[in-house]
């Protein structure tokens, strides 16, 4: 996966992302190393928050740019 790879090219830290989706900095860092399955909600949230898809993050493509957007509103409240 390249979670890893588009929170440090968006300058962020494993605990802002945790924080952002309400979940355990631990838990985010097992995503990003493949100790833990993700959700496909929090996939999901995710490609929405850094404006990807979910195929660029699990691998699939190597288009950053996500596919034409459907309507999709992200359920995350930034603060």
């Amino acid at each position: 996966m390249r979670l890893k790879d588009l929170r440090e090219d968006a300058d962020l830290t494993q605990a802002f992302i945790a924080k952002q989706f309400h979940i355990r900095q631990s838990t985010y860092s097992q995503y990003e190393n493949g100790q833990r399955q993700i959700s496909l909600r929090l996939l999901i949230d995710l490609a929405v928050f850094y404006k990807t898809s979910i195929d660029y993050i699990v691998g699939l493509t190597d288009e950053r740019h996500p596919y034409p957007y459907n309507g999709y509103v992200l359920t995350l409240q930034m603060k």
